[in-house]
């Protein structure tokens, strides 16, 4: 029954992070498919260059707590997990790693949404709501990272890109279990492997900068 228990928490963890929150409200503020415009993605980057600054706002805000949630809900649910587990069960020993899922779960929900097709956005505001719930220190420095870079440079995907990689570093130099570790590592690989076509275009020095205007529609 423990072993169930989890299960449903790392199936609900998928869910809080695949609410598609950029796609709903371009739909309902424009009526458009914002995967058909911009990047082509429906995180609050996309949005703002798409629908505006206060929709782009509130999708940061929610994509951020759709993280959070995800790993506060496994601290909240363990007591009731252990109290199913039997004496002795390793099930004593996994919070850590269940929540390192979850919260890699809701990460990739936010960008594979089985509401839209498995679809979505590049996960960094879910990343770092899911750092929050894990390690608010360490997401502090990341968010720090971010806002620097992107000061400096305008260009948001390669200021994700660095927070991506300063949370590594920062879990590791202060000592952070090892699932968040692990958390750590392959959501900062996620975060740069979903941004292929951003790095192609920095490469290219091409890739948009905060304030240019949106792209037209994809074909």
């Amino acid at each position: 029954m423990a072993v169930l228990a989890i299960a449903l928490l790392l199936v609900a963890a998928y869910l809080l992070g695949s609410l598609p929150t950029g796609y709903l409200i371009a739909r309902w503020m424009k009526g458009i498919d914002i995967r058909q415009y911009g990047s082509g993605g429906t995180g609050a980057t996309n949005v703002l260059r798409t629908v505006g600054k206060g929709p782009a706002i509130a999708v940061l805000i929610i994509d951020l707590l759709k993280g959070l949630l995800a790993v506060l809900l496994v601290g909240l649910a363990w007591p009731q997990v252990l109290a199913l587990a039997t004496e002795g069960s390793l099930v004593l020993d996994w919070q850590s790693w269940v929540t390192m899922l979850a919260g890699v779960l809701a990460v990739v929900g936010h960008s594979k949404s089985v509401w839209i097709n498995f679809t979505g956005g590049k996960s960094a505001a879910s990343g770092l709501g899911v750092l929050l719930g894990l390690a608010w220190p360490v997401a502090l420095g990341a968010a720090a990272t971010f806002g620097l870079t992107l000061a400096l440079s305008r260009i948001v995907s390669l200021s994700s890109m660095a927070a991506a990689i300063a949370t590594v570093i920062l879990l590791a130099a202060t000592g952070q279990p090892l699932p968040y570790v692990v958390l750590g590592s392959l959501g900062a690989l996620y975060v740069i492997l979903r941004h292929r076509s951003n790095i192609d275009r920095l490469l290219a020095g091409t890739e948009p900068r905060l304030g240019q205007p949106p792209s037209q529609p994809n074909s």
